[in-house]
């Protein structure tokens, strides 16, 4: 199988899979698909399985890649991998509007989980240096007066790890930060006067003004940093 097919496979139990992906697998020496004379990748079956093991084993035991890798040495070696620890506690899915953009209500949605360092570092697969640089460059913190990191915690430590995958690394992520802070210095300064309000309905109204104007903020952002990589 060439690897667009591997991900049409793939894809009906891991819908998040994607090429980059399969090919980062492959620099990591995980998976060792076949090459034609050409340079093209040809998978077998076995390839596929072996892949799936790797999914299964980041969705639902939460292991990081060298760990995985471990396993699948022993495997080879006709070893039985080693014991897999307790699956910790999972965590709500994100709520996102069809087309991938944050929706209004996921703004305005709050939150009751409470994950402690402990349990961040493991779900999110990050290590605790990572953790730490993202919490100096400003990028996480615990709730206040809780110790606690919620949903946002976890999916900023998440999408850091995918990133650093690229070579990104926190201090790079700190203009990321700059750029948000800015629009949220717009949005207050939008809903402002609607929080001045002096009728029972004015700081509901403001509340869902800036629901919706984040949420329009957010999409207008994604757009243009997609419509000027198109231009390069």
């Amino acid at each position: 199988m060439n690897i667009g097919q591997v991900l049409e496979q793939l894809r009906v139990d891991y819908p998040e899979v994607t090429i980059p992906k399969i090919r980062f697998l492959e620099d990591k020496g995980l998976i060792k698909p076949e090459r034609t004379p050409a340079g093209y990748r040809k998978f077998s079956t076995a390839d596929v399985e072996r892949l799936r093991y790797i999914l299964r084993m980041q969705r639902d035991h939460y292991l990081p890649l060298k760990v995985i890798g471990e396993h699948l040495d022993a495997i080879d070696r006709g070893l039985e991998p080693p014991p897999i620890e307790p699956v910790v506690p999972t965590v709500p899915q994100v709520a996102l509007a069809a087309d991938g953009m944050p929706s209004p209500d996921s703004f305005a949605r709050t939150s009751n989980l409470r994950l402690s360092r402990r349990e961040l570092v493991k779900i999110a697969e990050i290590s605790e240096e990572l953790l730490t640089q993202l919490e100096q460059f400003g990028l996480i913190s615990p709730r206040p007066g809780t110790g606690h990191y919620d949903t946002d915690a976890l999916v900023v430590a998440r999408t850091a790890r995918e990133l650093a995958d690229y070579g990104f690394e926190p201090r790079h992520l700190r203009a990321f930060k700059t750029a948000a802070d800015r629009e949220v210095g717009l949005v207050e300064q939008v809903v402002a006067p609607l929080q001045r309000g002096r009728d029972a309905s004015a700081r509901g109204r403001a509340e869902d003004a800036t629901s919706q104007i984040a949420a329009l903020s957010v999409r207008l952002h994604a757009t243009l940093v997609k419509t000027g990589l198109k231009r390069r």
